[in-house]
């Protein structure tokens, strides 16, 4: 019987899923990101995705799976033990936001002038426009 659950996200670009799953790697206890592999869980079951990433729960990953626009999370939360869910739903979504962000701002020509992190972890950016 599978316990895999898969999340519907709003994370729609790989590159800043990328940078945001390695921002919070060290927090969550998350391994190396792989891409196109497959993600382990209860029973030995098995599904491709996109990105996927290691736990320190042996035999259970978590992955990003692409569906239309949008990533969905896929894991086998039964088995991990140490990550919180919802917990790292909402730092990755903050992170990605954060790479997204900037990326678009590099785009449009907009350099980061100050960078600050508040108590409640809001992000502020003072930018400038390159001329």
């Amino acid at each position: 019987m599978s316990h895999s659950t898969t999340i519907k996200t709003k994370l729609v670009a790989k590159e800043p899923l990328q940078q945001a799953l390695a921002d919070v790697s060290s927090q969550f206890g998350l391994g190396t990101v792989q891409e196109n592999a497959v993600v382990h869980g209860y029973g030995g079951n098995t599904t491709r995705a996109d990105l996927v990433v290691t736990t320190r729960n042996r035999g259970y990953d978590i992955g990003f799976k692409k569906s239309g626009d949008t990533y969905d999370l896929v894991a086998d939360w039964w088995g991990i033990k140490n990550i919180d869910q919802k917990a790292l739903t909402q730092r990755l979504q903050q992170r990605y936001a954060y790479h997204a962000v900037k990326s678009q701002l590099d785009q449009q020509r907009f350099n980061v002038v100050e960078e600050t992190v508040e108590a409640d972890q809001t992000v502020r950016l003072v930018v400038r426009r390159v001329v």
